[in-house]
């Protein structure tokens, strides 16, 4: 049984899959790929799983849940894709409660993921310190807001992570998970190490090896355990023509490379 639109947000989904971002409000507001029309008005007497027509093109109206959210946010950096986002929270040990500082902002895909699963009791903090990705990188978070699932402790800092430590611990002095998606790594693990918590991890997402092992070497002489390093490959499959499932045509799926390293004591 379909359920009565609710949200501040919600999300219109093609025939081809692409899922478009609405805001309800009583406007009329133009979307690339949708048209020019008025949310509160055409959207008023609709429910989720309804599908109508804008212009000449037929969506169906569905929540702005994460899969729509992180197919429809606008992008500036290149985003964490689902693949990592996911391991990187499962092996980190993201959840309710968690303490969680993320320097590298960037579009805020893989912020959006650390707070659909942190629900509304965490802190997150994130810093960035190029304006015009973190502009970016908020209005995403600021949609999951309006959505109803991100946590109400976010935190956002303007800067370079290594110059942002005073304010970062005036926030929160413990972490259980520091994630940088940086240029380089060193000079920040040497500034942040010591917010961990004992059994807190850090990660670090490198797009080339040699950012690895600048990172496994400097998390060592910051005294933590490295616990994994690599990469994940992502091949996805479809139907063949002729019938059968195989793997599509196409690349393999890497993306970067992943280091985790835990603080086993004080």
């Amino acid at each position: 049984m379909s359920e009565p639109i609710k949200e501040d947000i919600i999300s219109l989904r093609d025939d081809s899959g692409n899922s478009y971002l609405v805001e309800i409000k009583d406007e009329h507001i133009k979307i690339k790929g949708v048209g020019v029309f008025n949310p509160l008005t055409t959207l008023s007497d609709t429910n989720f799983g309804d599908k109508i027509t804008i212009g000449t093109k037929e969506f169906f109206v569905l929540p702005a849940s994460l899969p729509e959210r992180y197919k429809g946010m606008k992008r500036r950096a290149q985003t964490i894709q689902p693949k990592d986002a996911g391991f990187l929270i499962t092996k980190l040990g993201i959840g309710v409660k968690s303490k969680v500082l993320e320097a590298g902002l960037g579009s805020g895909g893989l912020a959006i993921q650390i707070q659909n699963v942190m629900g509304k009791e965490g802190i997150h903090i994130t810093v960035e310190p190029r304006t015009e990705h973190a502009e970016v990188g908020l209005i995403n978070i600021k949609n999951g807001q309006k959505a109803g699932c991100y946590s109400e402790n976010h935190i956002h800092i303007e800067g370079a992570i290594e110059e942002s430590v005073s304010e970062i611990s005036n926030h929160c002095n413990g972490f259980d998970a520091i994630i940088l998606d940086l240029p380089e790594h060193p000079k920040a693990i040497n500034s942040v190490a010591h917010l961990l918590q004992p059994g807190g991890r850090i990660a670090c997402y490198c797009p080339v090896t040699s950012q690895v092992e600048s990172a496994w070497i400097a998390c060592e002489e910051a005294g933590l355990e490295i616990e994994w390093a690599g990469e994940l490959i992502e091949r996805k499959w479809g139907r063949a023509m002729k019938g059968g499932i195989r793997p599509v045509n196409g690349p393999f799926g890497h993306t970067a490379f992943l280091l985790i390293a835990i603080k086993l004591q004080n």
